[in-house]
């Protein structure tokens, strides 16, 4: 017990030891997009941004599933690409494409 006084948790996308920096970067992208597709899809003026960001997040989000390394990475992938699909969705429903 003595020995977990004073450690601090380790977070890490990288669980395997290994190096992942075009994995990580992917999975830092897709998380980030589709939450921000998420938030710009509540609003109704920005349905053209939702829109397009949570495509590209999706699309992205899909090939850096099937790279991806460890569990951790997919976590964080699936968490973006919900966020990107519910926030397509979204900016679909308040005009999708239209100026």
């Amino acid at each position: 017990m003595s020995d977990a006084i004073g450690t601090r948790p380790h977070l890490t996308l990288n669980t395997d030891g290994k190096p992942h920096p075009r994995e990580n970067a992917l999975t830092v992208f897709t998380f980030a997009a589709g939450m921000a597709a998420f938030t710009l899809g509540l609003i109704v003026r920005a349905h053209l941004a939702a829109t397009v960001t949570g495509l590209a997040a999706v699309f992205i989000g899909l090939y850096a599933q099937m790279i991806s390394a460890t569990r951790e990475e997919r976590i964080l992938i699936v968490a973006g690409i919900i966020g990107a699909f519910v926030g397509t969705g979204m900016g679909i429903a308040h005009g999708g494409f239209s100026l």
